[in-house]
């Protein structure tokens, strides 16, 4: 059976009709609006053969739940985008990069965090299926566009999902603050996954002890934790820094 959903917002539409457009039903537009932006992308809509519905304010707030639709919304079918972690691994020529997230329920973060895995080559975001946010409209929209660049696994045990990876040579590396291996002085080799949990909740017990590793991101001030987005975008720069100096 079809599971359908809303995603909303010039990116992450746009994204979805250049990367998937056979997971797009139909788009609804703004019938108000005629500027060069609902043009655009209404002609890069009919080039794909896409269906357009063209309707009032009240029913995008309606079908997107939000105000900020800009004028575009797209119902998709989920089910043409489902992946697990053999495909992931089975289609890498290189060491593969995962970012896994334990808990993060709001959408802005992972919207945040989708955008930061596509900046520093994730292969994939591995979250779990319960205790997360999940693909919302929101998340597509925060994303702008990471979305269709990063595959999602959803998955109904965190820990078994760990253990699939390390069976096939992946290196789970934990962040938290409970440990004194910083860092900047860990070596990152390998294909690696990256494991975060929620701002304030941090990763839950059983997902810790699945760990490789623990490390902690340095703190020089006063503030205690960072946001999960940013913890990951700085986890996956020392990745990148680290693979690339190794090249030169």
């Amino acid at each position: 059976m079809s599971n359908t959903r809303q995603i909303y917002g010039f990116h992450a539409v746009t994204s979805r009709i250049r990367k998937n457009p056979n997971s797009i039903k139909e788009i609804f537009l703004d019938a108000t609006r005629h500027d060069k932006r609902i043009r655009d992308l209404k002609k890069l809509a009919e080039n794909k053969n896409i269906r357009l519905i063209f309707c009032d304010e009240e029913r995008l707030v309606t079908m997107s739940g939000s105000t900020r639709h800009q004028g575009v919304v797209a119902s998709i079918d989920t089910n043409c985008s489902y992946i697990n972690i053999e495909d992931v691994l089975e289609s890498l020529t290189e060491p593969a990069l995962f970012l896994v997230l334990d808990g993060v329920k709001d959408p802005h973060n992972l919207g945040a965090c989708f955008r930061v895995a596509d900046a520093f080559g994730v292969h994939a975001i591995i979250a779990p299926r319960n205790r997360a946010v999940g693909l919302t409209a929101a998340v597509h929209k925060i994303a702008s566009g990471a979305v269709d660049t990063i595959p999602y696994i959803s998955v109904t045990n965190l820990a078994r999902a760990l253990r699939e990876l390390k069976h096939h040579g992946v290196w789970i590396i934990g962040t938290t603050v409970e440990t004194n291996d910083e860092l900047q002085f860990a070596k990152i080799d390998g294909p690696v996954a990256w494991v975060l949990g929620a701002e304030g909740e941090g990763m839950r017990h059983l997902t810790r002890e699945t760990c490789d590793q623990l490390i902690s991101i340095p703190m020089l001030g006063s503030v205690e934790c960072l946001n999960v987005s940013v913890s990951a975008g700085i986890c996956l720069f020392e990745t990148f820094r680290q693979r690339k100096s190794r090249k030169l």
